[in-house]
């Protein structure tokens, strides 16, 4: 099975069970709601775990796990990863793109291949592609402005940039 990463446990919250998540998707309310079923990975196995509770505080999603529900019983995870099965993945819009997808696609200006997506950022104004060239790396905004096409079959992002940009 693989296994997508969605989150990393920063701390605990309270003395009920809850845990404070960084969350690394856009689908807080899918990936952590009430009966999903997700993935710790502690000591290189990843931990089978559902959702009892979860809701957002401060930038930080806090989530507490069935037959998890005291602190004793999830301090121990602190500092680990969480994860949702690849089968578990939805459908997107189109013009929607999973940030996995994006990495390692080959970028091309003018019919040129310029580089390849080595990270996608997310930000609040929009993503950011990292994109290493021969002699630099670039940060490019994914907004459509500058991002013509993307054709995940062929790793393909076709771009238009504006003059010194590159």
């Amino acid at each position: 099975m693989e296994y997508i990463l969605i989150g990393e446990i920063v701390n605990t919250f309270g003395i009920k069970g809850e845990l404070k998540v960084k969350s690394y998707t856009d689908f807080n309310e899918v990936r952590f709601g009430k009966d999903q079923t997700l993935y710790i990975k502690f000591h290189n196995a990843y931990q089978e775990v559902c959702v009892h509770s979860y809701r957002e505080h401060k930038g930080h999603v806090l989530v507490a796990f069935k037959d998890l529900l005291d602190i004793n019983k999830v301090e121990k995870y602190i500092g680990c990863e969480i994860y949702v099965s690849e089968e578990d993945l939805h459908e997107l819009d189109e013009g929607e793109y999973y940030f996995r997808d994006l990495v390692g696609c080959k970028v091309q200006l003018h019919g040129e291949i310029i580089g390849e997506v080595t990270e996608v950022m997310d930000y609040p104004a929009n993503e950011v592609l990292r994109i290493q060239m021969k002699d630099k790396e670039i940060l490019l905004p994914f907004v459509e402005a500058f991002v013509l096409d993307v054709d995940l079959d062929k790793e393909l992002i076709t771009i238009d940039v504006i003059e010194g940009m590159l």
